[in-house]
Parts: C-alpha cells; structure tokens; sequence
C-alpha cells in the first residue's frame, strides 16, 4: 500500500504510528457544476478552515499520518452525517450549506441543490472520503492495536450566527468524554492547558462533530478528539493571510498535542 494517495477528493499521507490528524474543512476547490450558481459571498469561501494543513505539515516527521479534504465544505460538509441529522442545538450549517455562517445565502436564487442533487453529491463526494478514512483507521488498529483520530479544525474567532461573544482560542471536543478513552483526554488537556498564551474550553460549543462522534469508539479501540481553533492564534482574520511566524507558536504547541497522542497507549488509562 503506497504511503501516499492522492485522488480528486482527498490528499492522504500514511503514517507509521497510531495517530491520524484529518482535516475536513481546509479544501477550497469548487466543483464546476457548482461555481457560476455561488453568490460572491459564498464564492469568497468565507466559511473555511484557513491555513490548517499547513499548521500540521510536521505530522509527517513524526510518522504520523494526515488526510485532508480536496473540496469546499460548499461541495458537502464531510463532518454532518449523511442524513443530516443535527448535532447542535444551537443553530449550525448542513450537510450540503444553503447559508454561510454568516446567514449569506450561499446558491443564487432558484439554484440550491435539490434532494436529488444531495444524493448525489453524498455517492460522490461524502461516501468515497468516509470509507477512505474508515480503512485508514482500521489500518492504523489492525498494527497497533488502537487508532487516535484527531480531526482538526479552526473558525473565526466570532461568528454571532452561531455562537455568542468571543471563541477561546483553543476549543477541544471529546463528545462529552464518549469519543476518547478518560486517560488520552486528561493527556491532551495537560497539554493544551499548559500553554498559557491561549484560553481553553473542553467539551463547550464545539464537542466535536460527526467525525469525531462517529469514529470515536474508545471501547473499540477507536479514540477521537476534536481541535477547533479561532484563528486569530495564527492569521489575520480579515485579510486571511497566515505567516510562519504568525504560525510558529500554534505549530509548536500543535506538535505538543501530537506528540503525547503518538505515545499514549490503552495502558495508560
């Protein structure tokens, strides 16, 4: 099996440790079908997760593996269930985002997706990445035994649609404990509440989404946390616009986190 696989909807690059960081959201392509029915908000891809991939690039010095989206959320939304069923009480976008997160419409008028066109986009977009994801993790527990899932994230740092006030910078989700064995969490708080730079919340707005809730199976072996960031820590939020100095502190915290995943075992809890 080649250590990396480059298709039309997903880059992945496989690791040699338990530990695979996926990132759903940082994809920017739009699908031609789709690009002249975009109003200009949404074709400004407001809603994406800036610059993430590239706060990761070292996960692969650490034998760690990653698997990032090709595609706009725009296209389909890898982190909704593909019935798109809620998972917030609060208001959220769906599987396939008629609305920014701004409450901007995202087709022009007369031009949102049918059901029809939402099926078809699920067999074609959502299903391949999923069972794409799914193998690697069984890879991953077939030679290790477990398999850790940290699916990353980042989102401006206010977004009134969604959420009141201001994000902390630092939002880890575990579904509520039910996504990660108690001992891989605790570990990952340790180490994001050590770094005194940024605020932390755990379990708060964002306890992880459908990725994290579905794969995360700690009884099965199976643990996955979920990383949203504001992405104020790491980029201008208006010009969107990220240096490597600007990223240099979140990457090393980053490198942190991932590092006592890569080392963690079951044993340990």
């Amino acid at each position: 099996m080649p250590a990396i696989e480059h298709t039309g909807l997903y880059q992945l690059h496989r690791g040699s440790c338990p530990v695979l960081v996926n990132v759903p959201h940082a994809g920017t392509r739009i699908p031609p079908s789709l690009a002249d029915r975009l109003t200009p908000q949404a074709a400004d891809l407001p809603d994406t997760d800036w610059h993430v991939e590239r706060l990761y690039d070292f996960v692969g010095d650490l034998g760690v593996g990653m698997m990032a989206a090709v595609h706009s959320r725009y296209a389909i939304d890898l982190n909704r269930p593909p019935g798109d069923e809620a998972l917030y009480t609060t208001r959220s976008t769906g599987l396939v985002p008629i609305e920014t997160f701004a409450g901007a419409a995202v087709y022009i008028p007369g031009t949102a997706p049918g059901a029809g066109e939402v099926q078809e986009r699920i067999k074609t977009y959502w299903q391949p990445y999923h069972e794409a994801l799914q193998a690697e993790l069984d890879r991953l527990h077939e030679q290790h035994g477990h398999a850790i899932l940290l699916d990353a994230h980042s989102i401006r740092s206010e977004v009134p649609a969604l959420f009141t006030g201001r994000l902390p910078v630092l939002n880890l989700g575990s579904n509520s404990g039910a996504s990660a064995g108690q001992g891989l969490l605790d570990a990952s708080v340790a180490v994001l509440a050590g770094d005194k730079r940024w605020d932390l919340v755990v379990d708060g707005r964002f306890r992880g989404g459908y990725i994290t809730r579905h794969y995360g199976r700690p009884q099965l072996g199976f643990h996955a946390l979920q990383l949203e960031m504001a992405q104020r820590a790491y980029m201008d939020e208006d010009s969107r616009v990220a240096t490597q100095a600007s990223m240099r502190d979140v990457r090393s915290l980053l490198q942190q986190l991932v590092l006592t995943l890569a080392n963690w075992r079951p044993e340990d809890d």
